[in-house]
Order: C-alpha cells, then structure tokens, then sequence
C-alpha cells in the first residue's frame, strides 16, 4: 500500500516516515523531486526556492507532475511512504491506487517554530513573525493560482491526522497506534464515542454559510444522534455568506455585538429541530465544534441537556463554564485524540446551482 503523508512545517512528518520506514516501508519525497531540480540549476536547497520551483513546475507540467513522478519509482510489491504532499492535484494523482491513504500531521503552531529553530535548517524562517507568514502563504493558493501549495485543501483531503503536540516518546505511540490499527489492516479504526459524535458535528459545520466561522452541533442520546445544527442564518433570510447578517460582514472582535448578529448558532438550531420534530432532549448529551456562548447555554439549560462536549475554545469559555457549573450540566473539552480519522466523504467541487441571493433553506 502508499500511505501519504501531508502537514505543517515540523509537525513530525518526517519522524512519522522515519517509523514507517522502520516497519519495512520505502521512502519517497515530492520535495526530494524538487531538490534534485534545484541542484540540477544550481539553485540553494532553500524553503522559498523549493517553494518557488515546485510552482513552476506544477505550473509548467501539470499541478499532480510531482506526484506522477513518485509512482513512476515506485516498485508496488511493497509498502511504500511518499511524503511532502503539498496540492490536492497530487493527492487526485495518489488515489489512482486503490491502496492509497493519506495522513495529516498536525501540531501547534508555536511549538513547531521552536522545533524550526532547533532544527535550524538553512533557510528556515527566524522570527514567528517569518514563521507565520510563510506558513499562511503555503496554506492556501495567492490570487488563486492552481499551481500554488494548497495545504489547506490537502488537510481536508486527509484519511487520518495525527497530532504532535507533546513529547517524541507520545508521538511514538500514536503512530504505532495508527500503524496497528489502521495502515496495515487496510480499514479504518473505529473511533470512541466522543470522537465519533464530534466528527457529526463536524460534517454538519459544513453547511454553515455564516462567514464568520464554521459551527457544527449534534444532540445526542442513548448512543444516537436525535438532532443536529449549524450556524447560519434563519430560514427564508438571505445567507450571511450572501450578505442577510450586516453584524457578521463587519470587522468586530469575537463575542462581541451578538445581540446584533442574524445568524442562528448552532446548538439553538440543534435544540429547535429537536423541538420542531417532536423529539425529547431532556437527558441528552450535546457535542458542539466550538464552546458555546452564554446565550447557547441558557437554552441549553433549559432544554434539559445534561451533558455538553465541545471541541474549540471561544471568547466566552469562562462565562459558559460558570453558567453550566451553576446548573450542573458536565462540561468539558474533548481530549486530544491520539489518532482522529475523519468521516469519509469527498466536498464536490462544483459550485452550487442555487442563483447568488436566494434565501437560505
């Protein structure tokens, strides 16, 4: 098989090809395409002149070239480990294979800079400042250019992710764990019950059109999902990603004129489905992709939910903790999984067909 491997500078991506290397698998580097590309123009071995060529020659010979060439050298009677996937063309190319997977490494960001620092990689940024900046330009195309680096997509496109946020020893177990339970047994591990529920929650975000932020939210009991939600306008307004909330096209800080805002949250919308359908909460959990705000939470008080899971912090972390503390409902963050896999499902690409201005459904 071809597992993939894609992340963020020093988050372990090569640590983690180094183990599976270990296990028997061979090693091939998009970037090492690209080195051999700068020495053949006598160019330094630089993150921006990599950078820079790997563009050209997207630009020049198709956005998945790099990719092309990796399995032109790859002898498939053995597992193999391709790394430095940086354009979802490249993971397009890598899917031909029915074999393929794909693992995103994640960690957080301050902690790689000191990583970068120790590593101390010629050509590597020196300030957070640089750091930041060139990550930011890596994420996601500048002025669009299908020949540019698409982290952003490439992380959407992941089977799995990892995240290395602690010691080399944690990191370890989790790729042992990933490997014993998922690259060589050919499915996907079965994820705990918070993890499972999280990603509901996090495929409903999907359908968010409020262009603030992407919010998911799922009701759940005995073991089932009973509701769901996302944040976005009311039905029959305009979408707030179409201009129908004025308070979110401006430029406030976060938590800040909610009282102006048009979009629903949504944990009321898990809440008002729920009682749109005739169906009891009374007893339920609630999981939420962002902590809920002090308005989410009195109705979730009222509501009668018991318990409630959520996944990033908010502005108002503090004054929800004290209000659900108060009410006793059990609150808490959902710990740092040692492997998350995300729900399988592929985003079509094609725009939707409903004409700019209608209202929301």
């Amino acid at each position: 098989m071809i597992i993939g491997v894609t992340g963020f500078f020093c988050s372990g991506k090569d640590t983690l090809a180094g183990i599976l290397a270990a296990k028997g698998c061979a090693h091939v580097s998009l970037s090492d395409i690209i080195r051999q590309e700068l020495d053949r123009r006598k160019m330094d071995i630089t993150i921006p002149n990599l950078t820079r060529v790997g563009n050209e020659l997207r630009k020049e010979r198709g956005p998945g070239i790099l990719a092309e060439r990796a399995l032109e050298v790859i002898d498939f009677s053995r597992n193999w480990v391709v790394t430095s996937i940086r354009h979802p063309s490249e993971v397009e190319v890598l899917r031909t294979r029915p074999d393929f997977v794909m693992v995103f490494v994640d960690a957080p960001q301050k902690i790689r800079f000191e990583r970068s620092l120790l590593r101390a990689r010629k050509g590597d940024p020196l300030t957070f400042e640089q750091f930041a900046a060139e990550e930011k330009r890596q994420m996601n195309p500048k002025d669009g250019d299908p020949a540019a680096q698409a982290l952003a997509a490439c992380r959407t496109l992941a089977d799995a992710r990892i995240t290395n946020s602690s010691s080399l020893e944690n990191f370890h177990r989790k790729i042992t764990q990933l490997v014993s339970r998922h690259l060589f047994e050919h499915f996907l591990p079965r994820p705990s019950w918070d993890e499972y529920f999280m990603m509901m929650a996090e495929v409903a975000a999907t359908r968010s059109n409020c262009i603030k932020r992407r919010v998911g939210a799922v009701v759940v009991a005995n073991k089932q999902v009973v509701s769901s939600g996302y944040n976005g306008t009311p039905k029959g307004i305009t979408n707030c990603s179409e201009g129908g909330c004025p308070r979110c096209a401006s430029a406030g800080d976060s938590g800040s004129g909610l009282g102006e805002c048009l979009c629903v949250h949504a944990e009321e919308n898990a809440i008002v489905q729920a009682a749109a359908h005739g169906v009891s909460i009374r007893g339920a959990a609630l999981y939420c992709t962002l902590c809920p705000c002090s308005y989410c939470a009195k109705s979730i008080i009222n509501a009668g939910i018991t318990e409630v899971v959520y996944g990033g912090s908010y502005a108002m972390d503090a004054v929800t903790e004290k209000l659900f503390k108060e009410s006793g409902i059990h609150f808490r963050k959902l710990a740092d999984p040692s492997v998350t896999v995300r729900p399988v499902f592929r985003v079509s690409a094609t725009k939707s067909s409903r004409p700019k201005g209608r209202k929301a459904h």
